[in-house]
């Protein structure tokens, strides 16, 4: 790695030049299967021929103006992002920890409307919203926070899947304003909750004129089987993000508003020089068109359950195995010990995985994955798992 670049990241000992749908190709020629899609973000793939037209078409014609003006493209994606969810309002900026941010001041804003001089949100262990300091500050992972306290104030702390510490806090706290949660925690290891959990946490919400902010930064735009992840719930928040998938690579980030939470940002309240520009709008505009005439969502869902199905088939027998979770193609096969070294043996073999919270392969291929890409996947990881656990 150069000198030039700070050390922020891991980087695995490859560079990759060339993509087209499902594989890579590094600087040496060989072919790799991308089963993270650049962690949830190349949902349709790599070097996808309209998405490439479009961005072409788009600079030839205009990438910038800035916000103090009316952009058609940010308007067009807004509607329709309003009509895929259900929300009124969108806000959008360059990223997912960006558009948390924007809930984050909207809930703020939202407590400081009812009289609430300190105003708290409730955030789960072992969630992830991103490295801004006011989105590790709620983040739950001490890691994430370490060497950057005082942290911002103003966040209370429960344990994923446990509606029962949201019932005693509603009880006793007079600040908190908003449940901020990610309908399924991806950095925290695939944790699924009950099927039930966020219809009871809506519930709460709707007693104690609490905002519903849910994070669907990684599981929006199709990629648990439904649009998006309370969809499976028949439910609605107040406050939605999100990023990653929306530009399949493009950086964009939104931040859906609707009910109570609506009208609550005005102008001067927040903004963005780059937020929604008309570049990131049309990718954007472009990858929903595809996930709609394609059915992706559906398609997530079946292949979900083929991934699943297999999975538990020829992992049965290996002891490290505790669990095989998913949500379309939300992956997740938990060990009972770290398992970090898989990712690099599984580079080896040429697929892209990730581990997360130490001991969860995670898997986010493309939603445009064919069966046989699957089968090379399963494969592949099932062996590499079964190899770790002999050697354990």
């Amino acid at each position: 790695m150069s000198d030039a670049l700070m050390n922020t990241y891991a980087r695995l000992p490859v560079v990759f030049e060339r993509g087209e749908g499902s594989l890579l190709w590094d600087s040496k020629g060989k072919q790799y299967i991308d089963a993270i899609s650049g962690i949830a973000v190349c949902s349709l793939g790599h070097a996808r021929t309209e998405i490439a037209e479009a961005i072409c078409d788009q600079a030839h014609n205009l990438l910038h103006t800035s916000n103090l003006y009316q952009i058609q493209h940010q308007t067009s994606l807004a509607e329709k992002l309003c009509q895929l969810s259900g929300m009124q309002q969108v806000f959008f900026s360059n990223s997912g920890a960006e558009a948390n941010e924007a809930a984050i001041k909207l809930a703020r804003l939202y407590g400081k409307s009812k009289g609430i001089e300190l105003p708290e949100i409730i955030v789960a262990c072992d969630s992830f919203h991103g490295r801004t300091l006011a989105t590790l500050s709620a983040t739950g992972n001490r890691k994430v926070q370490a060497g950057f306290s005082p942290l911002v104030q103003g966040f209370v702390r429960v344990s994923y899947n446990d509606i029962d510490a949201i019932k005693n806090i509603a009880k006793t706290s007079r600040n908190v304003v908003a449940i901020l949660l990610e309908p399924v925690q991806g950095e925290g290891g695939v944790n699924i909750p009950s099927d039930d959990y966020l219809t009871q946490v809506r519930d709460i919400c709707d007693q104690n004129d609490w905002l519903l902010m849910l994070d669907e930064i990684q599981t929006g735009m199709c990629r648990t089987g439904e649009w998006f992840a309370f969809q499976h719930n028949g439910i609605k928040p107040d406050v939605m993000t999100l990023a990653k998938a929306l530009g399949n690579g493009v950086p964009i980030g939104a931040c859906l508003a609707a009910n109570k939470a609506a009208d609550i940002l005005q102008p001067g309240t927040h903004g963005s020089t780059f937020g929604g520009n008309p570049l990131a709008c049309r990718a954007a505009l472009t990858v929903i068109d595809i996930m709609e005439k394609e059915q992706l969502a559906q398609a997530a869902k079946q292949l979900g359950h083929y991934f699943n199905q297999q999975f538990s088939q020829q992992l049965s027998t290996i002891n490290c195995v505790k669990e095989v979770r998913n949500k379309g193609l939300m992956i997740g096969i938990h060990l009972n010990r770290d398992c970090g070294v898989l990712v690099s043996q599984a580079l080896e073999q040429g697929v892209l995985i990730n581990v997360a919270a130490g001991n969860t392969i995670r898997l986010l291929p493309p939603l445009t994955l064919s069966t046989q890409e699957a089968d090379t996947i399963i494969k592949t990881v099932s062996q590499l798992i079964a190899d770790f656990s002999d050697a354990g």
